[in-house]
């Protein structure tokens, strides 16, 4: 592994974020490996027990009414291509009517994908790979921009609540009419670096996934008749789209109050969808720091050097009588530790809406000029100033490129 910073050695800046990828990666195989194991233990035996319940009723049934082995294989086998297209013993509503296309088009989009419509047709099959692309990538920008304004109204009513709680202990002045523009300026002052907490983010997008199951689980007890439990499940793996199919809302022919369940059907799904979908996300930068964590406490020290070792250079969560040192030590070596939003990071703070969608704004000749001056050899050394580039923050899938683009954007 290479050395940070001008190292003797001649391997080169440390890249953490290769460290970083290569953990979650190592993180991921055990994850599957022990979700594997407990999966196998809970439900292989009852996967014995099924088969052998349907050996035992198959060779019943063919005794008792004289059918030969094959025969009945032969017609199970045609249920089952009759199975694929819909067709059940129950009376079920119908896949390809509006109302069915329109069900099957919004579980495509949204990437759920149950599984029970498929198309069958060659062109509908085609048309689903051009319609399911655009759709997509729609639906992936949607959820986005809805993680950004849904973090947009929390960061506004945390900020609002810690300004009260601020207020109470005496931090800041109260409102009064004498010198109202004076109190306002020193108001917002002391209250211009802070930022909610990604923690106090996450546990409100969980309360509100939580709330948001338990309302749509109701509804499907009432009337789909499931069990509670098994309409949790159905709202975690519908609202988290991994949509295995075996349970799906809807699919009677008829209900009580049709119209009225399939708008809150359709609304719940939504919602649930991304609230999940923003939640996935936030946790996503709580994994990211236990990885810098992990990477910190790890300091796993250079053959090549000595003294040296290999140290986050950023998004480090850390103590916080360490993290003036870590910074002051990371300015010669890498002047992207050097900015607020940085410093942000190391304590666990989102970062404002302003920088968030600055994010989103690539200035294309900023990224020419560095990549021309890269390719010249003469990159423009970094200042120890703070930036406001404006790559230095991102949320979601949008934040992957931000984070990238803040290593190799530089000032005017």
């Amino acid at each position: 592994m290479a050395c940070k910073g001008s190292c003797c050695c001649g391997f080169g800046p440390v890249n953490e974020d290769n460290a970083r990828f290569i953990m979650l990666m190592l993180f991921i195989v055990l994850y599957l490996l022990c979700g594997a194991a407990v999966f196998s233990a809970l439900e292989r035996p009852m996967e014995k027990q099924a088969k052998e319940r349907w050996a035992q009723r198959f060779e019943l049934f063919s005794q008792k009414y004289n059918l030969n082995r094959s025969d009945l294989e032969k017609f199970l086998r045609y249920y089952e291509e009759a199975n694929m297209a819909g067709i059940r013993v129950d009376t079920l509503r119908p896949r390809w009517d509006f109302t069915g296309a329109f069900y099957f088009v919004g579980t495509v989009v949204s990437t759920i994908g149950f599984g029970m419509t498929t198309p069958a047709t060659v062109g509908g099959k085609i048309f689903l790979i051009f319609y399911g692309l655009i759709g997509c990538a729609a639906t992936i920008l949607f959820f986005n921009l809805f993680l950004e304004r849904i973090i947009t109204v929390l960061a506004i009513i945390l900020k609002f609540c810690h300004e009260v709680q601020r207020r109470r202990k005496g931090v800041l002045p109260h409102d009064s009419r004498q010198g109202s523009r004076n109190v306002r300026l020193s108001r917002e002052d002391s209250l211009a670096g802070w930022k909610p907490s990604v923690y106090c983010v996450m546990l409100i997008l969980c309360v509100a996934a939580i709330i948001v199951s338990c309302c749509a689980s109701a509804m499907y007890s009432s009337i789909e008749g499931w069990a509670y439990l098994d309409s949790l499940y159905f709202c975690f793996v519908a609202f988290s789209t991994i949509g295995f199919g075996d349970m799906v809302s809807s699919q009677r022919a008829s209900y009580e109050n049709q119209a009225f369940y399939r708008i809150g059907n359709f609304i719940l799904i939504l919602m649930g969808v991304c609230c999940i979908y923003s939640l996935f996300n936030v946790i996503s930068i709580v994994i990211k720091q236990v990885l810098n964590w992990l990477l910190k406490k790890l300091e796993i020290p250079c053959r090549h050097c000595h003294g040296r070792s290999l140290r986050p250079r950023r998004n480090a969560v850390m103590p916080g009588h360490h993290r003036t040192r870590a910074r002051n030590i990371s300015i010669d070596t890498d002047a992207v530790n050097d900015s607020e939003t940085d410093g942000r990071r190391l304590s666990g703070e989102m970062i404002s809406m302003r920088d968030f969608l600055a994010a989103n704004k690539v200035n294309l000749a900023i990224m020419q000029k560095q990549l021309s001056e890269t390719a010249n050899g003469h990159p423009r050394p970094c200042k120890s100033t703070h930036r406001h580039n404006g790559f230095s923050g991102g949320v979601g899938a949008l934040g992957i490129m931000n984070n990238r683009l803040a290593e190799t954007s530089v000032e005017r």
